[in-house]
């Protein structure tokens, strides 16, 4: 018997990306990305997740996206399983926009999966190094794995990387497609220092300048971000700073702690349950 590698194994473009502790940077960025669509945050009003835990959806969205890379099969589709019986649950009608929402709605999963994806590669290639395009499709089509456990159709989703990250900026092109509604300025203030738990407060202030002045213009528009030169040009330098610094730091501060778990879990041998040892 062998350890089990889960949906991709250490050799897979998801491993590749996903490990990096700087690719979590990304997380914020995705999270006001995800509630400048007033549809997900609705969604997120009617779960009162950002006043009860500001931190609930952010954690949840990573713990989905690092069960399914470097979890077990069983821990990847337990933790799928778990997301959309919540999202079976949240839906209605939007006071803002007056449209429906709907957790369980493809366009509305695709928005966060996108978000999330297109943030994930955006850090990874700005503090670890540049991807092919053939690398980045192939985290794409890896990815859509992990998307179709969420009950994301991939028939309807972009094919490729690129295609992917075209479909968000047309979108958010559209008109009223984004909106500053409550839940958006609930997060924009937390992103920006809000309650920040204690074991991340000294590294929040790069993670929140970076998650603002890496955001698309439509995005930055939207929250009211004035990128000045000065401001590019200390992100472009803490960036490479970042970058130039990483081969140097031990697997602690560079990998994020599932990756290390599940590459001691693929080294050792695995425990036989009493079911086990009765086939044997």
């Amino acid at each position: 018997m062998k350890p089990d590698p889960g949906y991709f194994g250490p050799n897979s473009m998801m491993w590749k990306v996903n490990k990096e502790i700087t690719v979590l940077f990304g997380g914020a960025r995705a999270l006001l990305m995800h509630a400048a669509h007033p549809l997900i945050a609705a969604g997120a009003r009617q779960t009162s997740f950002y006043q009860r835990d500001p931190w609930k959806r952010l954690i949840r969205t990573l713990s989905l996206q690092n069960s399914v890379t470097f979890g077990t099969k069983e821990e990847a589709n337990d933790s799928a399983i778990r997301i959309n019986r919540l999202h079976e649950v949240i839906k209605g009608k939007d006071e803002v926009s007056g449209q429906t929402y709907d957790a369980l709605d493809h366009d509305q999963l695709l928005w966060v999966h996108a978000c999330l994806q297109l943030s994930s590669i955006y850090f990874y290639e700005k503090t670890v190094s540049k991807l092919s395009d053939n690398e980045k499709n192939q985290y794409h089509q890896e990815n859509m794995l992990a998307a179709k456990l969420v009950l994301i159709d991939d028939m309807k989703a972009p094919k490729t990387h690129n295609e992917l990250k075209d479909w968000v900026i047309n979108k958010s092109k559209e008109k009223n497609y984004l909106i500053l509604t409550d839940v958006a300025k609930d997060v924009q203030d937390i992103i920006a220092g809000g309650p920040v738990p204690k074991h991340i407060k000294p590294i929040w202030p790069f993670i929140s300048f970076t998650a603002f002045h890496t955001l698309p213009k439509e995005f930055k528009d939207l929250y009211g971000i004035n990128s000045t030169k000065i401001k590019e040009l200390i992100l472009i330098i803490n960036l490479k700073l970042l970058k130039f610094t990483r081969p140097f730091l031990p697997p602690f501060f560079r990998l994020i702690p599932p990756a290390r778990w599940a590459k001691q879990r693929l080294r050792s041998k695995p425990d036989l349950k009493f079911s086990d040892k009765a086939n044997i």
